[in-house]
């Protein structure tokens, strides 16, 4: 079996169809018809029934559908490694983060590092967890930042560093009869109808309300912060927001005030531990650590 096969293999039990795979990969489906004998061949048997106009896996076929990918994911990372160890350097750091990061954290710490660092490039993908972490364990990039509340994912492999930690408000329209509070309850809110963030931040939202003793009555949910400021300025509903959110986004009819108990997300950065021996990967770590120390203070 080699690599090319398995990639025809995977994207032919994606698509359904070798045709449908053939459009895909931008080849002739006699091609793939080939590929796929000279894979069968090497496996000892058949990996694929036809029933009707499609196709169905066989045993064989199903576990090797099972295995490969995650086969495929960890050579990409591998070659990656191998050829920025080999190197020694890169020209290009791959960087994905999540909106927040990527309005704030993210461009300032780009700033710096290419100021020092004329010679990298860095390319910023934006993704949110655990959408990231998929990315990097494909080989896709080098460096994630993330964000959790309850603990990093599985993955001994994975080095994890610090960045920050990131409070969140609850975001009260100006002339709400809390909005001069310095400090509201969570439970003070429990009549207040609700804009729900993200799926994630949802999760969480819900299950520190429940911890107060109420389920909010959500209203709304949107990932757009932009949208839910406008919502809150609105009145149609109050939200929690991260104070990252709040360093570089904030509607001029809305009230940020800190809530209790203290609800906050951890911010931090994630890659392989070999790959730190690569010095535009490590610099690049380096400037997010640097610019992150300024931002907590400023939280």
């Amino acid at each position: 079996m080699d690599t090319r096969q398995l990639e025809m293999f995977v994207q032919v039990v994606r698509a359904g169809s070798f045709s449908a795979a053939a459009r895909a990969l931008h080849c002739s489906q006699p091609a793939i018809s080939q590929q796929m004998r000279a894979l069968e061949k090497a496996v000892g048997g058949p990996l694929f029934l036809r029933v009707g106009r499609g196709l169905q896996l066989t045993e064989a076929g199903r576990v090797l559908a099972e295995r490969c990918e995650a086969m495929l994911d960890d050579m990409a990372v591998m070659q990656r490694q191998v050829q920025a160890l080999a190197a020694n350097d890169v020209a290009t750091v791959r960087v994905c983060a999540f909106p927040s990061a990527n309005a704030s954290l993210v461009p300032r710490a780009a700033a710096a590092l290419i100021k020092g660092r004329p010679n990298i490039r860095l390319e910023l993908s934006e993704h949110e967890p655990p959408d990231s972490f998929d990315i990097l364990r494909r080989g896709a990039c080098d460096l994630v930042v993330a964000f959790d509340y309850d603990g990093p994912p599985e993955s001994a492999e994975l080095m994890q560093v610090k960045l920050f930690d990131d409070p969140l408000a609850v975001l009260l329209p100006r002339g709400h009869y809390l909005a001069s509070r310095p400090q509201v309850k969570l439970s003070e809110l429990s009549g207040e109808r609700w804009i729900a963030g993200c799926p994630r931040c949802r999760g969480k939202f819900v299950e520190v309300c429940e911890e107060s003793g109420f389920t909010p009555d959500i209203v709304c949910s949107t990932d757009d912060n932009m949208a839910i400021q406008s919502l809150v300025s609105a009145g149609l509903g109050v939200s929690l927001s991260p104070r990252l959110v709040l360093s570089f986004l904030r509607h001029p009819d809305i009230v940020a005030v800190p809530v209790s108990p203290q609800v906050t997300r951890r911010v931090s950065a994630y890659t392989w531990p070999d790959l730190l021996r690569v010095p535009a990967i490590r610099a690049t770590l380096d400037a997010l650590l640097s610019q992150a120390a300024t931002h907590k203070h400023a939280l």
